[in-house]
């Protein structure tokens, strides 16, 4: 398993026209805060995206269980191709419009389970996403299990609902959609078309992108943790953010 100081680099800006950079946000290139409105986007990162995107001809894309929305609201003024949802959503061109790639809602009896399982913790939040539902319990740790017995209760008679457990969080969604297959439908438009995926990702929500990186001929690096299909290792977002800036430097 590499690690983060023995991952190559490119020698000329010609390689940065062969791959596509796909990354995913929390936990990845942003530090894991209390809350997810309360995450910090330093301008160095924005600066260093910017860049990537630029002198790759566009071929750099957000993977984020967060919505589209809610990724371009934090990178503000950025917009970057990308998935949200967890594959809910698409966006090909950072100037496109988003799509959505499923249209399936959580049930209205889905959602009054879920907040009644958490009626009495204030410090749990529900995070409405339209295509899933996140309760985050980061400010409520010693909930996780019971949070983890009472919503896989929940979605046990649905055929279509899974749970997705990542950090601090238990999000409900629909089976039919994942990041993975959100992946390769973006690698088959312009300007990722025939260029090797290079993913970043930390959580079990990115694993269904390692998975599908052999089809695409990709490379996957993980963050915080080995994650199978994974190629090296990053130690934490802070090393991405360096490992983005040298890489758009040596462009």
């Amino acid at each position: 398993m590499r690690h983060f100081d023995q991952f190559p680099l490119p020698a000329a800006a010609a390689d940065l026209s062969s791959i596509a950079l796909l990354l995913d946000v929390d936990g990845t290139m942003l530090d894991t805060a209390v809350t997810p409105k309360s995450v910090f986007v330093p301008e160095s990162l924005r600066e260093s995206l910017e860049q990537l995107y630029a002198k790759s001809g566009g071929a750099v894309a957000f993977v984020s269980g967060r919505l589209i929305a809610d990724v371009d609201r934090l990178f503000a003024p950025l917009r970057l191709p990308a998935i949200g949802g967890h594959g809910a959503q698409i966006r090909p061109s950072g100037n496109g419009r988003t799509q959505a790639r499923h249209a399936d809602l959580i049930g209205e009896d889905c959602r009054r389970q879920v907040a009644a399982s958490v009626s009495g913790h204030p410090r749990v939040l529900v995070e409405n996403k339209g295509s899933s539902l996140a309760v985050h319990y980061r400010l409520a740790p010693h909930l996780e299990q019971t949070l983890k017995s009472k919503l896989a209760s929940i979605v046990a008679d649905s055929g279509d609902l899974e749970l997705m457990h990542g950090k601090a969080v238990i999000e409900i969604k629909s089976r039919r959609f994942n990041k993975g297959a959100a992946v390769y439908e973006l690698m088959q438009n312009e300007p990722f078309r025939q260029r090797k995926p290079v993913f970043i990702g930390d959580d079990v929500t990115d694993e269904s992108v390692f998975a599908s990186l052999p089809l695409l001929d990709g490379i996957g690096y993980s963050v915080g943790r080995y994650i199978a299909g994974a190629s090296g290792m990053f130690c934490s977002p802070r090393q991405v953010r360096d490992w983005l800036a040298e890489l758009g430097a040596r462009a």
